[in-house]
This record gives structure tokens, sequence and C-alpha cells, in this order.
């Protein structure tokens, strides 16, 4: 419900058990990397006067499962997969591609669960609904197949080296193993880089500045 989650509340309705009580802080710990490495997910302390929690998204996903009318759990660890296999598959995964990884995490196409809900719902209508998604035939197929790229809402919220290095934290490595991958994850950021800078010498963003330094002229002579 994106509530403030406190020490108390855990305390009262997750460790119930005093013996264990004793324990919270190495369970809090392996709890809050179990969230980081599954769903990208930091725990922080927002009040720690009243020990406060909240959880963050560590790659700048916003997607919430709710707005799409789920009820069940937020499906980001879902979303955070499929991006990462479209990347390291050079960034167009074939759906045979991604089934295929999500198999191995016994997830099957016409299957429904409990945190993941209907995966083939959420990975062909739901995601791509919300632009994390583009979900193409493949020209000229015929029986046709079906193919994934990232979506704009993708690009412009995380980047690849984010998703590379949350993949290699995953694998205890180093995102310089992925040679390839690496080097194009650099040219993205550098590519990200320059456009930020060029969106703010924009003339937009000049008469922009030049209307706020006359303002302030104006307001104070």
């Amino acid at each position: 419900m994106k509530e403030l989650i406190t020490k108390a509340d855990m305390l009262d309705i997750v460790i119930n058990n005093q013996v264990i009580k004793d324990d919270f802080l190495e369970i809090f710990k392996r709890a809050s990397e179990c969230m980081e490495l599954v769903f990208a997910v930091d725990v922080k302390e927002v009040y720690p006067s009243s020990h406060s929690y909240s959880l963050v998204n560590k790659l700048g996903l916003t997607y919430d499962a709710r707005l799409s009318g789920d009820e069940d759990m937020p499906k980001i660890g879902l979303l955070i997969i499929i991006l990462n296999v479209i990347f390291m598959k050079g960034n167009c995964a074939s759906e045979e591609e991604i089934w295929e990884v999500l198999n191995m995490m016994n997830l099957y196409s016409e299957g429904k669960y409990l945190i993941f809900g209907e995966p083939r719902k959420s990975i062909t209508k739901d995601l791509v609904q919300e632009k994390y998604l583009e979900y193409c035939q493949v020209p000229n197929s015929d029986p046709p197949c079906y193919e994934f790229l990232w979506g704009p809402r993708a690009h412009s919220e995380t980047s690849k080296m984010k998703l590379l290095e949350f993949l290699t934290r995953i694998h205890e490595s180093d995102p310089k193993c992925y040679s390839s991958q690496y080097q194009e994850a650099l040219r993205d950021e550098s590519d990200r880089a320059q456009a930020t800078a060029a969106a703010r010498t924009s003339p937009t963003a000049t008469v922009k500045a030049s209307s706020r330094a006359r303002f302030s002229t104006f307001a104070h002579p």
C-alpha cells in the first residue's frame, strides 16, 4: 500500500517469537538483501527515531501493477528479468528466448502464480501497455513469430549500465566480465550524458533561463 513499514510492525506481525526477536538485525539484513536481489528494491530507513522504512526501486523503474488492475504483488522483478534478457541477447529477444529463461524459474506461459500472476498476460499486455516492452511480430515470419524490445519507458527510467550492474551483483561478478555488453552500456551512458547536456543548452532552456534572469532583475533591481 506504499505505507511506511516500522520495526514494531515487523516484530509484531512477522517475528512474533521472543527468541527470534533477539536476532532481528540479522534477519532484517538478510531479508533486505533478498528484496534487493529478487525485486531490485532497497529498504530505506526514513525516520530513524521511529525505525520506519520505505521500499525504493533502485533501478528507477516506477511500474505499479495496481495501475493495471492487478491486486497481486507488483511484477517489477519479472520486468527486470525480461529487460536483462533483451539486453544480453543484443537488444532484441525472441519470445522463445524469453520463455526459455522464465521456464528455468518455473514460470510457464499458461501458468498463474501467487507473486507474478499470469506471466503471459503481464509481458505481452500489461508491460506493453505501460510502454516498458515492445512486442512485435517478426517481419515475413510464417507462422507468425514474435520478439521483445525495450519500450520507451524502460529507456527513460533506467539504463543498460544499471541493469548490467544489477545482473552482475546477483551472480557476484563484475560488469566488465560481459565485455560487449559493458562497452555498449558505457556508450549508452555517454549518449545519455550528451543528450542531457544538449537539453540544458537548447533554445527552450536558454529562453527559460533568460526569462528567469529578467524576472529576477525586475524583482530585485
